[in-house]
């Protein structure tokens, strides 16, 4: 069975290996899971799935495998689909000693099963409305979308009385993969690889092996024993374009900013306008009465900050590489000269691109920026995002 199992994750580019598999034998070996689907489920996904970015593929792999016992057409084809044993061990870890004697007092699991199988020998079409055959909307005690006090939903997906005693129904599964569009959760993840942790500030975690080690030589008089919390000590600097072409993703840009602000302790913000000049901003209500001088930034934020640009690149060539470029005010320097003075100040600085990369080309003001960024220009995508932060990390 497990090895039909494996085979249909590796079927749907789950990178695990046999050592993965070796391990849920040994869990499975050692009842981790045992006698339900949702526990095998969480064993399963912990031993074989080593990233966040492959949930979604198995989630898929998984219910794909189990397709064939979550739903009524291929029950209906044998009497031995059902687990006898599962199923009564379900019974005893879901339901009270009072709802078990209640079943017990209507013939039982066994009157049930028995009751149950009968059904499956003699049923040969769909049965609507009636009391004793597997069908719906009836009273028998198997089927969908009827009533019956001791029942067993058959895949019918979502309880209606909360009274089934085993649901055979497929689940939902949450996407989280690398080929969908991202969203908070996915650039969470992504985000995570751009981490450094350390232990700065007031000493006000427990460390409970200090504290463990430390009563022991103290003759066992308990000796409490503090550390800083841990945080990410990365520090990121972010500067959003704004406006203009910029509208169509203001959305993902928003998602960025608030998965971002979640995940880094040290992060600034700032916006400009198609190209970066001699001046950024805080707030857009205010841009005009309240702006940072480019200077001051480069200045006030030392070297190890990451900068990361967010910017489609696409504008007019001349607000790239001219003086008096700028569509808004007069720059008495062209753009693509800050941009480089970043290059210069900071160690590490990509550009994230909310525009697909097949549409980027190689001509244009998108040319002239990837020049001056040497290339480091991702998609905001999820494998876009990941390896920006790789390389944020190097």
């Amino acid at each position: 069975m497990l090895v039909d199992f494996f085979q249909t994750m590796r079927d749907y580019r789950i990178p695990c290996s046999i050592r993965e598999y070796l391990d849920l034998i040994n869990a499975m070996k050692h009842h981790l899971a045992f006698a339900s689907q949702e526990e095998f489920y969480q064993i399963s996904r912990l031993c074989l799935v080593k990233d966040e970015r492959h949930f979604d593929k198995f989630d898929k792999a998984f219910a794909h495998y189990f397709e064939g016992i979550d739903t009524l057409d291929s029950i209906l084809t044998s009497a031995q689909g059902i687990p006898e044993e599962w199923m009564k061990s379900e019974f005893e870890r879901m339901f009270s000693q009072e709802e078990m004697d209640e079943i017990e007092s209507q013939g039982g699991f066994d009157e049930l099963m028995k009751k149950f199988r009968e059904r499956l020998e003699e049923q040969e079409k769909r049965h609507r409305g009636g009391n004793r055959m597997i069908g719906t909307g009836g009273t028998s005690p198997f089927g969908a979308d009827g009533f019956n006090p001791e029942g067993m939903r058959i895949d019918q997906g979502k309880s209606r009385h909360k009274k089934a005693i085993k649901v055979w129904e497929k689940r939902n599964y949450r996407n989280l993969d690398d080929n969908v569009e991202l969203g908070i959760r996915n650039i969470k993840v992504a985000l995570r690889r751009l981490r450094k942790f350390v232990r700065q500030g007031a000493e006000e975690v427990l460390d409970l092996d200090d504290t463990i080690s430390s009563t022991a030589s103290n003759a066992g008089y308990l000796d409490i024993k503090l550390v800083p919390e841990r945080h990410n000590a990365v520090k990121v600097l972010l500067l959003f374009d704004i406006g203009g072409t910029m509208d169509p993703f203001v959305k993902i840009c928003e998602e960025l900013f608030s998965a971002a602000r979640s995940e880094f302790k040290h992060m600034e913000t700032f916006y400009f306008h198609n190209c970066l000049y001699e001046s950024v901003w805080k707030d857009n209500r205010r841009r005009n009465n309240e702006r940072t001088m480019t200077w001051d930034l480069l200045r006030k934020y030392t070297k190890d900050y990451k900068v990361i640009f967010i910017g489609d690149g696409m504008m007019a060539p001349y607000e790239v590489t001219h003086v008096g470029g700028s569509v808004e005010h007069w720059n008495d320097e062209p753009g693509a000269v800050w941009l480089q003075r970043v290059r210069d100040t900071f160690d590490k600085v990509v550009w994230l691109n909310p525009v697909p990369d097949t549409q980027w080309g190689w001509s244009g003001s998108l040319k002239a920026v990837r020049d001056i960024m040497e290339d480091d220009m991702y998609p905001l995508t999820l494998n876009g995002l990941e390896d920006a932060m790789r390389h944020l990390t190097r």
